[in-house]
């Protein structure tokens, strides 16, 4: 639980600094190439989800985080494995760190705009979505949960394949 809990917590802390230290310091549509051009920080808004998406139903996010944090809270009564408890910790963090946006920033409550400011090879996301911390943490998140679950690697820290083995 604690592995959770302050994996979570640093994936929102670096995510707000991160956005806080983006809309500071960067120019809507002035941006910065680093890194030779292989990335660029590109200060965005966007009031859907990722590419985008679903941008005239932004009230639809917040409740979908709500019901995956659900899920992690459930999940939690029966974790015991610490890699389990760092995919489940980098969801729940990148999950809150855009409910932050979406209930803090403009253009109001359940409907503000999630800071998006990192872009690979195109400065306004020609070849790849422009993207965050957050939604990196749940990207990484969400891979890491399902090699562990097609490893046979179990929530309370056993192995599927030694339990079929068991009962055989």
């Amino acid at each position: 639980m604690a592995v959770l809990a302050a994996t979570a917590l640093l994936a929102v802390v670096v995510d707000q600094i991160v956005k806080e230290l983006c809309t500071k310091g960067l120019t809507e549509g002035e941006p910065v190439r680093i890194l030779g051009g292989l990335v660029y920080l590109s200060l965005l808004r966007n009031s859907g989800a990722a590419f985008s998406l679903g941008s005239g139903y932004t009230w639809v996010f917040p409740l979908v985080t709500l019901v995956v944090v659900g899920w992690i809270g459930f999940m939690v009564r029966k974790l015991r494995s610490v890699p389990w408890a760092i995919a489940l910790g980098l969801v729940l963090g990148g999950a809150l760190g855009n409910l932050g946006d979406r209930l803090f920033r403009a253009p109001g409550p359940f409907q503000g705009h999630v800071v998006d400011m990192i872009s690979l090879f195109g400065p306004y996301g020609e070849y790849f979505a422009v993207f965050n911390i957050a939604d990196s943490c749940l990207s990484v998140g969400v891979v890491l949960a399902v090699l562990l679950e097609l490893t046979g690697r179990q929530r309370d820290g056993g192995r599927a394949s030694s339990r079929k083995a068991e009962t055989a």
